[in-house]
């Protein structure tokens, strides 16, 4: 804001950031500074994954967390730590967040939500999306589409022909629009698209 002499700014936020955009807007004084909030996939309202994860035999729960870690090295996060931030993903924990943060007035609040097609759209996503597909139904590989519903929610992102967006393709993982039986989904498109329509309502 100093260096651009804006009065306000706009956040985009996907996945475990919107809890950060929605604690900082709420708990830590910033909302004057911010015109409008939009989720992309944001844990809302926790996991039920989660909370029978969090309720295996404590060596299971390591073990599964060993493994976890193990993949999401081999994705590129250098410092994974499963078993710390499951906590945080469960709904018991969510439902207490959304009671001590909730919505700012005068803060444009919108939401959005990913779903795959089926464990077969995203090589990466796999088995999470069979997993959580088992116990929570729909989801993008980590998030459930109910879960990722907020205030002004703007629907499901489902991409070319059907095939689905993963929380990867969520943030332009592989740098190219997902094709499918002739349909192109570009997700960059989406999110000029948000700034787009921010710009139209005045914001």
């Amino acid at each position: 804001m100093e260096e651009t002499g804006c009065e306000k700014v706009h956040i985009i936020a996907h996945s475990k950031g919107g809890l950060d955009v929605r604690y900082m807007v709420s708990s830590l004084g910033m909302a004057p500074c911010v015109a409008s909030v939009s989720l992309v996939s944001a844990p809302n309202h926790g996991s039920k994954t989660m909370d029978a994860l969090t309720r295996l035999p404590r060596w299971a729960f390591r073990l599964a967390g060993f493994f976890v870690n193990l993949w999401y090295r081999l994705l590129g996060d250098r410092h994974p730590d499963f078993c710390a931030v499951c906590g945080q993903f469960t709904t018991a924990w969510a439902q207490e967040f959304n009671r001590a943060n909730p919505d700012e007035e005068g803060v444009l609040y919108r939401s959005y939500a990913g779903a795959m097609r089926s464990w077969r759209s995203d090589v990466f996503m796999w088995w999470q999306n069979l997993i959580i597909g088992l116990v929570e139904g729909e989801n993008d590989g980590l998030v459930t589409a109910e879960s990722a519903q907020w205030t002004g929610f703007q629907g499901v992102w489902r991409g070319a022909a059907g095939r689905g967006v993963s929380h990867m393709d969520e943030v332009d993982f592989r740098r190219r629009p997902l094709r499918r039986r002739g349909e192109v989904f570009d997700v960059v498109d989406e999110y000029i698209r948000m700034a787009a329509q921010l710009k139209e309502l005045g914001l």
